[in-house]
Parts: structure tokens; sequence; C-alpha cells
């Protein structure tokens, strides 16, 4: 049996240059066929959003999300999160952290049961502190990326729904 719903969650802010990651991946999603049950959802920077959808019955969520992780500008990888509670969180509400979003999610009520993350290394990693430092497009590795990204979430689902049928 399939899960019954999992959820692409793409994060960034597209006007600090790569750190628009997530967005560009799930626009691209949006547009392809993915099994039923299956959200594709642009957070952008909305946290507060983010921590209400995910008590709304999700299975999975996937967030997708430029992650610095040390490797060459332009890596994607898969990453299976486990969050521990590790005291008070307090939300960014002009920023986004999966992490302490999961947390502050996890004190309203039950959240999915699994947690992955699909990330690419930034090239760029803009703060926005400045509007001289705004930058509305992805360096080409990570825009190289995206599509790779896009493939990869779609096999992740497609991987999810093999393992619960089987």
């Amino acid at each position: 049996m399939a899960p019954e719903r999992v959820l692409v969650a793409g994060i960034g802010n597209i006007f600090l240059g790569d750190d628009g990651f997530g967005v560009e991946v799930v626009r691209r999603l949006a547009g392809r066929e993915l099994p039923e049950g299956v959200e594709v959802v642009d957070f952008g920077i909305r946290g507060m959003d983010l921590i209400y959808a995910l008590q709304d019955d999700y299975e999975v969520v996937i967030f997708v999300d430029a992650t610095p992780q040390g490797e060459e500008p332009g890596t994607v990888y898969l990453l299976e999160s486990e969050i521990e509670d590790d005291g008070e969180v307090v939300l960014d509400t002009h920023g986004m952290d999966p992490v302490k979003v999961i947390k502050l999610s996890r004190m309203l009520g039950p959240t999915p049961a699994r947690t992955l993350v699909v990330g690419c290394e930034p090239q760029t990693v803009v703060t926005g502190e400045d509007y001289d430092e705004m930058l509305m497009e992805l360096s080409e590795p990570v825009r190289a990326g995206v599509e790779e990204a896009v493939k990869l979430v779609e096999s992740v689902v497609e991987e999810i729904y093999k393992e619960v049928r089987s």
C-alpha cells in the first residue's frame, strides 16, 4: 500500500542567489506528473506556513534546499534527516531553517514519520544584509544541478512508493 501523502517542500529565497535552488526545483517539479498523494509546494521563506503544513498528515516530507555540506558547488545529494529535540527553538520569520521548522512543528503535534532532504551545494552564499548583495539568479553549477535534483526527487518518490508496495 502506497503512502497516502508525501510533501515535496521547496525552500529558499530567490533574492539570495543559490538560496533559491529549492524554489526552482519545485517550480520545475510542479509541471511533472507525480503519483497521486504527492504535493509539491514552494514555501520559499514562509516557515510558519510550512510548520502548519507539516501538521497535515503527511507520511513523508522531502525538503529541497541549498544546503552547504562542504562539497563541490552544484553537487546534489540526498540526506535522511534525524532531528533531535534539544531544547528551545526560535524561528526567524524572515528566513527558514528546516530543522527549526520541524522542531517547532513537533511542539504542535505529530509530524511526518520520515524526513528527507534533497540538497545542493551552493557556490554563492548571500546573506541579504546589504541590498547590493541581492542576486536573483542561481550560479552556473547550481543551475546545472536543478535538473539532476528534479530527477532525484522523482526517483525518491518512486522508491518510496515501491517500498510501501513490497
